[in-house]
């Protein structure tokens, strides 16, 4: 499954309080005005909120579908390529892992709540 701008789009607008907005020449997500997701290079990548530890594993383990832009080494932001993920799935386990890192507790817990165990 090709994995596209629009199937971001469609997955970071479904979590709790999310705005997008047209910043730096590219869409921008934010919840409770904290920045989440950016979809650059023209809707091919994402970038999303990544703890640098975490981050550095997941270029290193895979880095045809990880990276890090230069602007963003020193911050916990890491880029997605879209082509290189699996699925719809693997696709909003990220969205959602950046929102969360965002997002108020009272968002996540609402979302966790809503969540089949």
């Amino acid at each position: 499954m090709r994995v596209s701008g629009e199937d971001v789009r469609a997955v970071a607008l479904s979590l709790g309080e999310v705005r997008e907005l047209f910043e730096w020449d590219m869409p921008t997500f934010r919840v409770a005005k904290k920045l989440f997701l950016t979809l650059p290079e023209g809707e091919t990548s994402m970038a999303v909120r990544c703890p640098i530890a975490e981050r550095n594993e997941l270029v290193l383990a895979e880095p045809e579908k990880f990276w890090v832009a230069p602007h963003e080494a020193s911050g916990a932001w890491v880029r997605v390529r879209l082509a290189a993920l699996e699925d719809r799935e693997e696709l909003a386990a990220i969205v959602q892992d950046s929102w969360r890192q965002a997002a108020p507790p009272k968002l996540v817990q609402e979302l966790d709540a809503a969540e089949p165990v």
